[in-house]
């Protein structure tokens, strides 16, 4: 069954998060983790939304 669709409104805050498969590292290089983080930067200019924070995805999740 498909799961319900987002609700969104102006001003949400939403808590995004990711993880490896079985909670497997995400990044293995710190080329990865900077990769991510360019592409993260991208998007924040393309998109306009507010980044509160980002936390350690060299472990399992970020």
């Amino acid at each position: 069954m498909a799961r319900k669709k987002r609700v969104w409104f102006p001003g949400a805050m939403y808590h995004i998060t990711a993880r490896g498969n079985r909670k497997d590292l995400i990044f293995r290089e710190k080329d990865d983790y900077q990769y991510y983080l360019h592409l993260l930067k991208k998007a924040k200019q393309h998109y306009p939304f507010k980044l509160h924070s980002v936390s350690c995805p060299i472990i399992s999740t970020y």
